[in-house]
């Protein structure tokens, strides 16, 4: 059986939840949403960063850290932002560090946005 987190994230106007939790483990996914629910298309340090300051206010909300955090798969829409990505991750994750797939899609659901995540921990 699966519940809903309470993350204080906002609604952005689709059916999903922005993490559920069963069984032990927390299933989330993240992009660059803004606290009024807008979406970030700026530049991808921004996106990035704000991708992840999503998942540690979804972690919190669920009594988890990143500690806990086993697999994040990150789809980016360039290439080039991967050592971008790389800098930015070692802010949240400590060693060692959970697996991790990174996706290089043609784009994503919003225009411009540049960055989106799943990310499965243990709670």
């Amino acid at each position: 059986m699966r519940s809903i987190v309470d993350t204080g994230l906002p609604e952005i106007g689709q059916p999903f939840s922005w993490a559920t939790k069963g069984g032990g483990m927390l299933f989330t996914a993240h992009g660059p949403v803004r606290p009024d629910g807008s979406i970030e298309t700026g530049a991808p340090e921004s996106q990035i960063t704000l991708t992840f300051d999503n998942l540690a206010q979804t972690l919190k909300a669920a009594n988890s850290h990143s500690d806990n955090v086993l697999q994040v798969i990150v789809y980016l829409t360039d290439v080039n932002d991967v050592k971008l990505l790389d800098e930015i991750y070692k802010k949240y994750f400590n060693y060692p560090y959970p697996n991790r797939s990174t996706v290089i899609v043609d784009k994503l659901v919003v225009p411009g946005m540049k960055i989106e995540i799943t990310v499965s921990a243990t709670v």
